[in-house]
């Protein structure tokens, strides 16, 4: 599903112009972003949570040549599922 069919979607569900819409998702998005930022972690409970994490540096193998490479460490987003939405999306 992209972004406009996201906003289609609870626009319709809500009766909400699609700016307001827009401008409402927007606005969690950047609270989410900052939230992150400052504090590493965002928990939405019945969606899931949200935490910035540290992955060392490693050696990997090129597939294509097998040379090895250096990663370097760097930080990444992970977001964990909460059960109500497992449940919800797998059954």
């Amino acid at each position: 599903m992209k972004k406009s069919e996201l906003l289609n979607r609870i626009g319709t569900k809500l009766d909400m112009k699609r700016k307001d819409v827009e401008r409402t998702v927007d606005t969690f998005i950047e609270a989410l972003c900052e939230g992150l930022r400052k504090e590493n972690k965002v928990n939405v409970a019945g969606l899931g949570i949200w935490s910035v994490k540290e992955r060392k540096a490693r050696m990997a193998r090129n597939p294509k040549t097998g040379e090895t490479v250096h990663v370097p460490a760097k930080r990444v987003i992970k977001f964990r599922a909460s059960k109500d939405m497992k449940t919800s999306v797998l059954g």
